[in-house]
């Protein structure tokens, strides 16, 4: 069932990609690049922007810090300054930190929360009156299966992508009769620079490449969540309607299964 817009025609279309040095944004960037979009490209690293925007045909380096608030508005005013309208904007800047209640440090809890929740605000105060001006144009927010129901060592990470699948799931019922589209992607486990800090197995990890193409497929076919890779999403995905007696037991179980495999993979060095 499409919930969205379907986006096949990729030619010319207008894009700012928010999280775009590294990782699954850079991937995204190259192949959208290669499907004849135009693209701004935003992130904190100006260097490593300036060097993927010259690597591809018709995209342009656009440095941002999402957390400031002013900053975000200068930058959203340039891209409207440059094509006068946008078609596509992904919200991708994002951060992570493992953390467990014996390491809580409010100091990272804020940051996550800077970066991940109120830098997608920060977007959306700007972006949203442009929206709706034009009746059209697609808003894909960048969650992760982390948000589908709380889980151990994420007790920063895990709420603020709760918030953004809250959020997209608002902002689709509001948005819907605007003609504009949105859709929330929640990635398992992506090989990026983030998540190579992890010292726990990763069931079903993926190429940031492949998530690319995910993302685009699943735009293309107008879904509002998109979701990879499905063989460990549709197991996370059904924890989220178990009631508390099984969903508390099967999260003991497969963090009891966890610290065997960390274990057994410290043994094995």
């Amino acid at each position: 069932m499409s919930f969205n817009p379907k986006l096949t025609q990729w030619q010319n279309k207008r894009v700012w990609l928010v999280g775009a040095s590294t990782g699954i944004g850079e991937a995204l960037a190259r192949q959208l690049d290669q499907l004849g979009c135009k693209q701004m490209l935003s992130a904190r690293s100006a260097d490593k922007l300036t060097t993927l925007a010259g690597e591809l045909q018709h995209a342009t380096a656009l440095p941002l810090d999402i957390t400031q608030q002013a900053a975000v508005k200068t930058a959203f005013d340039n891209v409207i300054a440059a094509w006068g309208g946008v078609d596509l904007i992904v919200l991708m800047a994002g951060t992570y930190s493992e953390m467990s209640v014996a390491e809580f440090d409010i100091d990272k809890v804020k940051q996550q929360i800077d970066v991940n929740l109120n830098g997608t605000m920060y977007v959306l105060a700007n972006t949203l009156p442009k929206l709706l001006e034009q009746k059209s144009g697609h808003l894909a927010i960048v969650s992760s299966v982390a948000g589908y129901r709380g889980l151990p060592n994420s007790l920063a990470y895990g709420p603020t992508k709760a918030a953004l699948i809250n959020l997209a799931e608002a902002l689709h019922v509001e948005l819907q009769p605007h003609h504009v589209g949105v859709s929330v992607v929640n990635p398992g486990f992506v090989d990026t620079p983030l998540t190579r800090k992890n010292t726990f197995p990763m069931p079903f990890l993926i190429t940031a490449e492949k998530a690319a193409q995910e993302i685009i497929t699943g735009l293309e076919k107008g879904e509002f969540e998109i979701h990879f890779p499905k063989a460990f999403t549709r197991t996370l995905r059904t924890l989220r309607i178990l009631p508390y007696s099984l969903y508390f037991a099967a999260v003991r179980k497969l963090t009891a299964n966890k610290n065997k495999a960390e274990l057994g993979h410290e043994q094995s060095k």
